[in-house]
C-alpha cells in the first residue's frame, strides 16, 4: 500500500488548465466506436477510465489511433467480444444498453469494485425492451453477458425511477437499435452529454419537458473538442476557497445539467468570475472563484442532486472550514458509487479531524473546526482521496493511502492541484 504526503498550504493562487470531461470522454469513444465513418476527438481526457472505455472499443472491433495528442477512431460493427470496463460504471452500463441491439455475445466484467456496484437498475429496463442480458449472480451485478437480439428488440415508454444519466444513456443507446419509438422521462433532469452527443452524430432523437424519444437510425462519426470537466474543476476551486486563496480554471465545462456545484458557492458568498465564454451544446468558460474568508454553511436537497452528484465530496470538505452546520439530504445515490461515498466521505473528513454526521441520504459537516494531520484511506476510491488532499493541504496536512487512485478521473491531480 502506497502512501502519499500532503503538506499544509498556506496561501492558494493558481491558474489550472482543466481536467478533460470524464462523462464526455467515454460517450466520445463508445459512440464513435460503432459509427459510420472515421472520428478526431481532440482534448480526450487520458485517465485511468477513460482507457477502460478504449480498450473496449478496441475490443469491438474499432481502430483507435494517437496522433500529436488527438485520437482518430474508426467505426466498427460490433461483434461478439468480452470486455472490461476497469472501474468504469459509465463504460459497463452504456455499453450494456448499445450491445442489446447488434449480434453477438457480449461478456461485460470489471474490477472488484465496478463488480459490487449495481446493474440491475440497467438490465431490467433493456429486458423490457426484448434485450437478452444473462448475470452470473442474482442480484444482478457484474460479470454478466449481452446476448445481443436485434430481431426482438423493440422501443418502450418509461419513466426514470432515479436521476441516472447513466440509466437514461443505456436505453436510449438500446432504442438506437429497436423497432418503434423509445421515450425516457425524467421528472428531475440529469446530465445531457449522451443526448447532445446522439443528436450531433445524427441520431433520429426529439427533446421535450421533461421527456427524450430516439428512433432507429445508426451514427455518423464525429470530430470532437471535449471540454473541460466541472467534477475536476471543483477540488481546486474549494482549495481556493478553503484557504481564502484565489483560484482560476481554464476551459470548464458548464453545461447546464452539470452546475450545480457553481449555484452552491455562490449561495455560500464566493466570488466567481466567468471569462472566455464559449457557446455551444457543451458550453465551457474559464471561472475564477476567490472569497473564502466569508462563507456561509450549505443545505442541498431535491432537484439540485443531480446537477452536483459527483460533486459533494469536495463540498463536504470545504464544509469543514466553514461555521456553523452543513447539511446534504436527498443523496442516497452515494450509496452505490465506487464506494459508499457518504460513509467514505465522513471516514475521510472524520480521520482529519472534522465533525461529520451521516444519514441513510446524505451528511451533515459541523465546521468551524480546526484540522489536523491524519491518515485518509480513500478506499481506491478517486474522488474520496482527492477530497481527503484537499482537506489536508488546507488543515495541517495528511498521509493518503493508495492516491494513485485518483488517477481513474483525474492524472497529474498531485502535480496541477496540490504540490507548491
Amino acid at each position: 500500500m502506497s502512501v502519499r504526503t500532503v503538506k499544509k498550504i498556506k496561501s492558494y493562487d493558481r491558474v489550472i488548465d482543466c481536467m478533460p470531461d470524464k462523462s464526455i470522454s467515454i460517450r466520445a469513444v463508445l459512440f464513435n466506436a460503432i459509427a459510420d465513418g472515421t472520428a478526431v476527438i481532440e482534448n480526450l481526457l487520458q485517465s485511468d477510465d477513460v482507457k477502460s472505455a478504449l480498450g473496449c472499443a478496441e475490443s469491438l472491433g474499432a481502430h483507435v489511433e494517437f496522433i500529436g495528442g488527438k485520437v482518430i477512431i474508426t467505426g466498427a460493427r460490433p461483434a461478439g467480444s468480452r470486455l472490461d470496463c476497469g472501474n468504469s460504471g459509465t463504460t459497463a452500463r452504456l455499453l450494456t444498453g448499445l450491445l442489446a441491439g447488434y449480434d453477438g455475445t457480449f461478456r461485460i466484467s470489471g474490477d472488484d469494485s465496478l463488480r459490487s456496484r449495481p446493474m440491475r437498475r440497467v438490465i431490467d429496463p433493456i429486458v423490457s425492451m426484448g434485450g437478452k442480458i444473462v448475470c452470473d449472480v442474482a442480484d444482478g451485478r457484474l460479470p454478466l453477458s449481452v446476448i445481443g437480439a436485434p430481431e426482438s428488440l423493440r422501443g418502450i415508454d418509461y419513466e426514470m425511477p432515479i436521476a441516472s444519466a447513466q440509466v437514461k444513456s443505456a436505453i436510449l443507446l438500446a432504442g438506437l437499435n429497436a423497432d418503434g419509438e423509445t421515450t425516457v422521462r425524467e421528472r428531475v433532469i440529469s446530465r445531457d452529454h449522451t443526448e447532445n452527443m446522439l443528436a450531433a452524430m445524427g441520431a433520429d432523437i426529439m427533446r421535450g419537458d421533461g421527456y427524450t424519444t430516439v428512433r432507429r437510425s445508426a451514427l455518423c462519426a464525429k470530430d470532437m473538442i471535449v471540454t473541460g470537466d466541472i467534477s475536476s474543476a471543483a477540488y481546486p476551486m474549494c482549495l481556493a476557497l478553503m484557504t481564502g486563496g484565489r483560484c482560476t480554471v481554464k476551459n470548464v465545462g458548464i453545461n447546464k445539467t452539470r452546475t450545480g456545484i457553481l449555484d452552491v458557492l455562490n449561495d455560500m458568498g464566493a466570488n466567481i468570475v466567468y471569462d472566455n465564454l464559449r457557446g455551444g451544446a457543451e458550453p465551457s468558460a474559464d471561472i475564477t472563484v476567490s472569497g473564502g474568508s466569508r462563507l456561509k454553511p450549505f443545505e442541498i436537497d431535491g432537484d439540485i442532486i443531480p446537477r452536483l452528484i459527483d460533486e459533494i465530496p469536495a463540498l463536504c470538505a470545504l464544509a469543514c472550514f466553514v461555521e456553523g452546520d452543513s447539511v446534504v439530504r436527498g443523496a442516497s445515490e452515494l450509496r452505490v458509487k465506487e464506494t459508499d461515498r457518504i460513509a467514505s466521505t465522513a471516514d475521510a473528513l472524520g480521520a482529519l479531524g472534522a465533525n461529520v454526521e451521516t444519514a441513510s441520504d446524505g451528511l451533515t459537516v459541523h465546521g468551524g473546526k480546526k484540522l489536523s494531520f491524519g491518515v485518509v484511506d480513500p478506499r481506491l476510491d478517486h474522488r474520496i482521496a482527492m477530497i481527503g488532499a484537499i482537506a489536508g493541504a488546507a488543515g495541517d496536512g495528511a498521509n493518503i493511502l493508495d492516491a494513485e487512485c485518483a488517477a481513474v478521473s483525474y492524472p497529474n491531480f498531485f502535480g496541477e492541484v496540490i504540490d507548491v
